[in-house]
């Protein structure tokens, strides 16, 4: 008995290990890769312009369409990657992104925005790599939250890096994305290292989720089309968020210093920290969920509560029962919350439960692509269509539609999926896998 009970601590502290080296790593790897993506952002470029149109609005738009070009080239990629090309290829794209930041620190005019655009490019891929490694795992929920978070500091950290190289070393605004990828190229050789040492999925972690494999062609359609309906309206809600968040995030330094800190570098981190671990902490505890299916669904309703916190929140910012701060920390929770099961854990929960041998890059590479293009479209309007709306305002009123929209959006396809996964016969001892392989 004690040999025993030794023996199932000794696993549980091995455990314990591999997932805390786990999502440092992949942590440290994904965050690095915000250095070569998001810097830019920190500065206004106030001044410069081109073709009587703001610079900076030029550059986020330029840069968002090579990430969403990133998205759907990645739908191929990612899905048909093999194990031993991840970590030398994750180096090379973003080797290829600060070489474009060097570009754009050395050109002008058009040339600033081509390059930005080139920059966006290889880092779409970066995700769906470092995802595969903790992909199929009995720990994924809790290693996919922890590199999900990168979403939410990792952007402010980096953007807080940029700020603080401008204000304390006086590196200009053109210079400062290159310098700021310089700095955070050391940290991501050794965070790929130490990504690329994790052990494959043991034969426990095969039995809950499955083995993940390459994809190609004929394999993607046949696992779209097992559950087609569904999943469009699932990647339609994630549209909403991707749009969303890219306001919230690329646009942080105007709507903060709409509320007042226009003189704050901490902010972007400081505003993201405590999103950061409420999130991990929720997503988390889906873990302990052991049946996929249920499992899946619990991760439909936490995406329909952030749905409906996104509304509530801004309904009392407008009627001043908060403060703007705490409007943008709560929203910001409420955003990331519905965003990130979408980038990790519902995916690889719905690729376990389709008895399909399959990867979740693949499905969420598919939501992705769609979910960039449509903050493209909405960047283009709000820019070019509406150059004039203030930012608050147009995040407020975008707040209200996209809440509205997405509860709905997400009570449908949990009603669909619900048809899929127990409107079939039942089998005397029950798979996850049996509903989608009778389709």
């Amino acid at each position: 008995m004690r040999n025993h009970l030794s023996a199932r601590w000794r696993n549980i502290s091995d455990q314990l290990r591999f997932n805390l080296f786990a999502v440092t790593a992949a942590l440290a790897t994904y965050s690095c890769m915000y250095a070569f993506r998001k810097p830019f952002t920190a500065a206004t470029y106030s001044g410069l312009q081109y073709g009587d149109i703001d610079l900076k609005i030029w550059l986020i738009t330029a840069q968002l369409c090579g990430y969403a070009l990133s998205k759907f080239l990645g739908i191929r990629i990612i899905s048909e990657m093999q194990q031993k090309a991840r970590a030398s290829t994750i180096i090379l794209l973003c080797l290829l992104a600060e070489a474009a930041l060097f570009g754009f620190a050395v050109s002008d005019g058009f040339w600033r925005i081509f390059f930005l655009f080139i920059n966006g490019i290889p880092l779409g891929m970066v995700w769906g790599l470092v995802f595969s490694y903790l992909e199929g795992r009995s720990s994924t929920e809790f290693l996919g939250a922890g590199l999900s978070t990168s979403f939410i500091f990792a952007s402010g950290l980096v953007k807080s890096v940029g700020k603080w190289l401008m204000v304390e070393f006086h590196v200009s605004e053109i210079w400062m994305p290159f310098v700021t990828g310089m700095v955070f190229l050391p940290p991501l050789l050794f965070s790929v290292w130490m990504l690329d040492k994790l052990p494959p999925p043991t034969r426990e972690d095969i039995g809950l989720r499955l083995q993940r494999l390459p994809m190609n062609r004929e394999e993607r359609w046949k696992f779209f089309l097992s559950c087609a309906p569904p999943l469009i309206i699932l990647i339609v809600a994630y549209i909403l968020l991707t749009v969303l968040r890219d306001i919230r995030d690329n646009f942080a330094a105007e709507i903060w210093q709409s509320l007042g800190y226009e003189h704050s570098s901490e902010i972007f981190l400081i505003s993201e920290i405590p999103i950061a671990i409420a999130v991990l902490i929720i997503m988390s505890v889906v873990m302990f969920v052991k049946n996929n299916i249920q499992a899946f669904n619990v991760n439909q309703l936490i995406i329909f509560s952030g749905f409906m916190i996104i509304g509530i929140t801004t309904l009392a910012f407008e009627k001043k029962i908060i403060s703007g701060e705490f409007w943008m920390i709560i929203v910001g929770f409420g955003l990331y919350i519905s965003y990130i099961p979408f980038n990790s854990v519902m995916f690889d929960r719905l690729v376990a439960a389709s008895g399909f041998v399959a990867n979740a890059g693949f499905l969420i590479y598919l939501a992705d692509s769609f979910g960039y293009l449509g903050s493209i479209l909405i960047l283009i309007y709000k820019n070019f269509g509406q150059p004039d709306l203030q930012w608050i305002p147009f995040m407020v009123a975008m707040s209200y539609l996209f809440s509205f929209v997405g509860m709905a959006l997400m009570t449908i396809s949990m009603y669909l999926f619900q048809s899929i996964f127990f409107m079939k016969p039942k089998k005397e001892n029950p798979s996850p896998a049996g509903a989608f392989m009778e389709m």
